[in-house]
């Protein structure tokens, strides 16, 4: 009886400490699924599921499937903002072609800079970012006294280039909006696997409405900060990323994805 008492204890002990080396393990890493060239070069098909994906990380953004709306991931919850405007609950076996995610993990606080534009908040943000060479994942919860965002249009085969995709977005702007800015710093040197630089997403106070920043002016709240000196990619399995060509310098393609 003894025995089986102490193989109890061990067993519950050895799973508590595998548990928390993997969040641990999550708190200190970024997951990303698929790169940016090869979204830029259409490819909307990914392999990995939500629910998959969520086992990574609980903040995030991406897409999903076909270019189906935007995502954002935030406190464990996924969003998809489709074409509407409208943030809808994404399903586990909804899957995605690009997406980052990390077990959000608060390094450092700052308050918001008060009546300033997307730019100057990434300027504000530079000073923040003291390692150019690591990762930043960012939560910015606060009020808005301007949001403007973008969502895209639903893909059929055969694809077409997302900077062709773009010039169809539906845009949205919002005054005096609270919500959530979540988003990625991530160095230069990622060129070609991911966006560069910043790169956020937005959720209302609600979580009804949101899509990728395309501009903004702040009002007031705060910035949470957590820097990451790991990254995981996963890459997708199918026939159809094999054959894309990833090598092509795709820089240009990324600024007018990302601007107005």
């Amino acid at each position: 009886m003894l025995v089986c008492i102490r193989l109890v204890v061990f067993s519950f002990l050895f799973l508590t400490l595998t548990l928390t080396a993997h969040a641990a393990e999550l708190a200190d890493s970024l997951f990303q699924y698929s790169t940016i060239n090869g979204l830029l070069k259409g490819f909307y098909d990914g392999d990995l599921s939500f629910s998959d994906l969520a086992a990574h990380g609980d903040l995030g953004l991406g897409t999903f499937n076909h270019l189906d709306g935007e995502m954002v991931a935030l406190g464990g919850r996924f969003y998809q903002v489709k074409m509407d405007g409208v943030a809808y609950p994404v399903k586990g076996e909804q899957n995605t072609p690009f997406a980052v995610v990390t077990q959000f993990d608060v390094d450092q606080n700052a308050d918001l800079p008060g009546e300033v534009n997307y730019q100057g908040l990434q300027q504000n943000l530079d000073r923040l970012v003291t390692n150019r060479n690591h990762f930043y994942a960012f939560r910015i919860p606060g009020l808005f006294r301007k949001m403007m965002v973008r969502s895209v249009p639903t893909q059929l085969p055969p694809y077409r280039p997302l900077v062709e995709v773009v010039k169809e977005q539906a845009v949205f702007q919002y005054e005096d909006t609270e919500g959530t800015l979540i988003g990625f710093y991530t160095p230069d040197f990622m060129q070609g696997l991911n966006v560069p630089g910043y790169h956020f997403h937005f959720l209302n106070r609600n979580r009804t409405r949101g899509g990728h920043v395309l501009d903004l002016q702040t009002g007031f709240g705060k910035i949470e900060i957590d820097e990451i000196s790991e990254i995981v990619m996963s890459l997708p399995r199918s026939p159809t990323f094999a054959t894309l060509d990833l090598a092509q310098d795709q820089a240009k393609a990324i600024q007018q994805v990302e601007k107005k």
